[in-house]
């Protein structure tokens, strides 16, 4: 499912398009490699029926994401950035909210409720993750807990897991949360704002802005009310550095997601003015990657603009430039029932429309479509 969000500096369009197999119009394609940029490619060709685009409702407000529960109930959850949650069932958009947090989100711009996670076991322990910005800015991650029949979920229910400070500036929040193959909670967090990260936060393991995060949130002890615990095979952990940090050098990344089958982590990260990029990370990575930014802006120096120390730094396996669009959206390996897009990463460009799709291992990096779209985000049904 693609929902459109915000764009950097303009307000959401409502829009809401289900995802359902390969697109096979014939719109102008491109190949993009890991290393450098080619030029548009010819059209691949596509055989007929092999991906649709379909609106499926409206009545939406600032959608910014969707998300499954995994609890069998065939629902979707629409994060709406004012600070509400809906939910969808058979196509069909339910009446109220299944959460509303608005009185205590600061919503515009890139600020908002931002994210939503479900536990491994919402099922039974009816727990779900929020991270919003609160009045002043600063990032909250939240746990609420579902009524029984988990229907719906009460503001009252919040216990705050971890609050980070970002009030100097309105943009590069990150905001995306998933549930790894391993049970800990990742957290995607933006440098903080600003043009080239000013403040520096991206290379600083002394802070929790452009960070990839891991926590546990089954355990306790850790944060600033002692509702999560640190992974013991944290990178950081016992060494300098923040112990929540996973790994660093990321602008604004905005959506991440695990492979269902090999449990793959894909980071989409949000470039400065000259490339847009996809990060992966091998289910077995021990941690402590760093991405490069703002030292790099993908396979680029950007600080210092020529010459920089690319050591130490792992490349991305994807990028484009701004020909092609101005503003990534991450998406998914697709592990569904269409054979055409088995095995395939799937994701978007905000500013362009543009949909592409590449090999799970990170090769193959081929223009789907170029749609009108303002693609805000990409969520599975299963």
């Amino acid at each position: 499912m693609i929902v459109a969000r915000r764009s950097r500096h303009a307000p959401i369009v409502a829009v809401v398009v289900l995802f359902a197999a390969l697109i096979s119009a014939p719109a102008a394609a491109a190949r993009v490699g890991s290393a450098a940029v080619a030029a548009p490619a010819a059209p691949t060709a596509l055989a007929a029926g092999q991906l649709t685009v379909v609106r499926v409702l409206a009545g939406l407000s600032s959608p910014l994401g969707v998300v499954n529960a995994g609890d069998g109930t065939n629902r979707l959850f629409v994060v709406q950035q004012g600070g509400t949650v809906r939910v969808v069932q058979g196509k069909k958009l339910l009446a109220g909210n299944f959460l509303n947090i608005a009185a205590k989100v600061t919503a515009g711009g890139e600020r908002g409720l931002l994210g939503l996670a479900f536990h491994p076991s919402f099922e039974t322990n009816r727990e779900l993750y929020a991270f919003y910005t609160r009045p002043g800015g600063d990032i909250v991650v939240s746990r609420f807990t579902a009524n029984v029949a988990r229907t719906a979920v009460s503001s009252s229910t919040e216990e705050v897991l971890l609050t980070i400070e970002h009030s100097s500036h309105s943009n590069h929040n990150g905001g995306d949360m998933a549930f790894g193959p391993d049970g800990y909670l990742y957290i995607a967090t933006g440098d903080g704002g600003g043009i080239g990260d000013p403040d520096g936060n991206g290379q600083d393991i002394g802070v929790l802005l452009g960070k990839i995060l891991r926590i546990d949130v089954d355990g306790t002890g850790a944060g600033p009310n002692n509702e999560y615990a640190i992974p013991a095979t944290n990178p950081f952990v016992g060494v300098a550095g923040d112990d929540e940090i996973w790994a660093y050098g990321l602008r604004n990344p905005w959506r991440i997601a695990f492979d269902s089958l090999s449990g793959d982590l894909y980071i989409a990260d949000v470039g400065q003015s000259r490339r847009e990029e996809v990060n992966l990370e091998d289910a077995a990575d021990p941690g402590g990657r760093n991405y490069g930014w703002r030292i790099m802006e993908g396979t680029l120096c950007y600080a210092p603009s020529s010459g920089c120390n690319t050591s130490g730094k792992t490349l991305p396996v994807a990028q484009y430039d701004h020909s092609l669009g101005c503003s990534i959206t991450g998406g998914h390996v697709y592990r569904g029932a269409h054979r055409d897009l088995q095995g395939l990463y799937v994701y978007g460009d905000f500013c362009s429309g543009r949909l592409w799709t590449m090999n799970a291992s990170g090769t193959g990096e081929t223009v789907r479509r170029d749609t009108n779209l303002s693609i805000s985000s990409f969520g599975t049904s299963t």
